[in-house]
């Protein structure tokens, strides 16, 4: 019988309380395919490093698991990122199983999270869903994603094109590290007259920015600013992976994945 590997790979996180994020996805995968061998990788180095300078624990990176599995034998791969867009992460993750292509026969890699129309739909709902609190006409919810440089970024407003277009109004995105920034999600709350704020990261673990950027006590933190701005806050410190609905995608992901 033909050796088979199931590779999750994440970005990762060091926070324990972050972490069932990830076990979620990953369990999720692993009950949708018994017959594979499960791998775990994660591609940040520095949150590797980290694991193991202070907790002793050795999570490889998708290459060292790639690695591992063309030397014991495998015959095929299947690869699914726990990323959200089509981004730098993801295009580096397809990067590196190139070379892997002439030592094992069969390579098959899934879509990030928000890849075609139906996904961002099906997002948007869960997320919905899960928040589920009836908000007041002068109450919205910020969900905070990631941002990036790369173009991919677009993905951000095409998610809240889509909650328009499902009928949550006063539900807006806002990135740390692209556009659209908190201030532009400001202005347009007060147009609106939104007095209360329920903040969510848009992102697949609550680590470090949902944390420290989101709900930090520093001056910085995007509920401290909301704070100063006049808005009431509160918080929803959960990452997109701890839900079940969002786990479920990565599955339909991984069930369609193609050949590189």
């Amino acid at each position: 019988m033909s050796k088979k590997a199931l590779m999750i790979v994440s970005f990762g996180t060091s926070f324990d309380e972050a972490m069932p994020a990830i076990v979620n996805i990953e369990e999720t995968c692993r009950k949708a395919f018994p017959e594979y061998d499960f791998y775990r990788a994660f591609t940040s180095g520095m949150i590797i490093r980290k694991l193991k300078r202070t907790k002793n624990v050795v999570i490889d990176s998708p290459e060292e698991v790639m690695e591992k599995l063309a030397a014991q034998g495998y015959e095929e791969v299947l690869c699914q990122p726990t990323h959200i867009i089509n981004g730098m992460e993801y295009e580096k993750m397809m990067r590196m199983l190139q070379p892997y292509k002439d030592r094992i026969p069969v390579i098959r890699a899934g879509k990030p999270l928000l890849t075609e129309e139906e996904d961002y739909r099906k997002a948007c709902q869960i997320m919905m869903e899960e928040l589920k609190s009836p908000l007041a006409e002068d109450e919205a919810f910020v969900l905070m994603g990631h941002g990036t440089e790369h173009y991919a970024n677009s993905a951000y407003c095409q998610f809240e094109n889509m909650l328009r277009d499902l009928g949550y109004e006063n539900t807006y995105v806002g990135t740390v590290e692209g556009f659209p920034g908190l201030d532009y999600v400001i202005r347009r709350m007060k147009i609106r007259g939104i007095r209360k704020v329920h903040l969510m990261p848009l992102m697949i673990v609550a680590g470090d920015h949902a944390r420290n950027d989101l709900a930090g006590a520093e001056e910085d933190s995007w509920n401290s600013l909301l704070q100063a701005e006049g808005f009431e806050t509160d918080i929803v410190l959960k990452g997109m992976g701890e839900i079940d609905g969002i786990a479920q995608i990565f599955v339909e992901h991984l069930e369609a994945a193609e050949q590189i």
